[in-house]
Parts: C-alpha cells; structure tokens; sequence
C-alpha cells in the first residue's frame, strides 16, 4: 500500500510538473477563464489534457519517437504551432481590447479546440513523451532523488517509484486534472475581487502565445534551413 502511494504522488508530481510551468497552454487556460469563467478555462485545460493522452496512446504504442527522427516533421509542427499561436495571440488581444463576458452562454467548446490543437504541436509536449513520458511507461524503477546535483547521492533510494504501472499514469492524469479544476478558479476567483485583473490577464495572454509563436517559427526556420 505505502508503495502503490508513492507512486500515485510521483505521478501527480510529473503531471503538475508538466501542466504547472508557465507557456503556451497556460496561456490558453488564462484567457479563456478570465473572459469566459471557470467552465472555459477547465475546457481549455481539458483539450490540453486530451492532447496528452494522444501523446500517451503514440507513445505507448512507439509512435512518438518518429518526431525525434525525423527533423523536418519537427519543424514542421513547430512552424504549424507558431503560425497557430501568432492568431490565437491576436484573438486574445481582440477578445482583451473588446471586453470581457462571463455569461454560460459563451462559455462553449473554443478554449477546448484551441488548446487541444496547440498541444498537438507544442514541442515542450513533444519532448516531455520523448523523455519522461517513454520512461513512465516502460518497466522498471526510477530514483527521482538521485540525479539530483549535490544532494542525489545522499538521497539516493528514498524515493524509487514504479514505472509502466496504471498507478503512476493514473497519478499523472490526476495531477495534470487538479491544475486544470484548481488554476481556473483561482483566476476566477481573483478577477472577481480586482476589476483591472481579468484584462490585464488576457493581454498578458496574449503576449506570452506571441513571444512562443516568434520562437516557435524561428526554430522551425533555423531547423530547415
């Protein structure tokens, strides 16, 4: 039992690792839920998260290591993200500048289409199945302490979680859902206190999916060329 709990919070931590760190998909989630409330922005975080369980169904069966090999499909999704997150920065600038509404009957299933689309052409995803994602899922154990500089030696074998078990994926999915329940209400919950919050949130949005996009197609082109 004290086992199958390890491996349950491992997996919560590599999924709160992987939905947490600032980018393009959190961008997604903030403006969907600062204009549109909670409903749009969980939407948003569950295309993400969906996204995700594409990646695993590729990995799981070998799938994903194509990308790794083939350096113009690389490119190629990563110029297709960049194009995608330069438009999808201009409507969130569009939607900040005209205002924001809350009301359900706006709150459909855009959020979830776009992020499930980025996600599929975010690289960071790409690279997170490449590397962690692949090593969860094969059988074995994994030291999380030891690669750790200083420090690993000396906490080496207190915390060895299980890999390839349904616990530590079952974890995973669960961490990446309580960011997805828990960043969005937060959010909410802020802009119902500070006016200037929610505006303020969507043209922050909107300049993190430009700078990514920049990014996103200057890699591309450095790539093929």
């Amino acid at each position: 039992m004290t086992n199958l709990v390890v491996t349950a919070l491992a997996g919560i931590v590599f999924g709160l690792a992987l939905a947490a760190p600032p980018g393009p998909m959190n961008a997604i989630i903030a403006e969907e839920s600062v204009l549109r409330g909670w409903g749009a922005g969980f939407k948003a975080g569950l295309g993400a998260m969906t996204a995700d369980a594409v990646f695993f169904v590729l990995a799981l069966f070998g799938a994903v290591t194509v990308v790794d090999r083939l350096p113009t499909l690389r490119a190629a999704m990563v110029g297709v993200g960049g194009v995608l997150m330069l438009y999808f920065a201009y409507g969130a600038f569009t939607d900040a500048t005209d205002g924001f509404v809350g009301d359900a009957e706006l709150d459909d299933d855009r959020g979830f289409r776009k992020a499930f689309v980025l996600a599929l052409t975010n690289p960071y995803q790409v690279v997170f199945w490449l590397t962690l994602g692949v090593g969860m899922l094969e059988p074995g154990t994994l030291d999380v302490f030891e690669p750790m500089p200083y420090l690993g030696p000396a906490l080496a074998g207190t915390f060895v979680v299980a890999t390839g078990t349904p616990t530590l994926l079952v974890g995973f999915f669960a961490g990446i859902l309580v960011w997805i329940v828990g960043f969005p209400a937060t959010l909410v919950r802020v802009g119902r206190r500070i006016d200037a919050f929610a505006p303020a949130v969507a043209y922050a949005s909107a300049g993190v999916l430009a700078a990514f996009g920049v990014v996103f197609l200057s890699d591309a082109v450095e790539t093929l060329l």
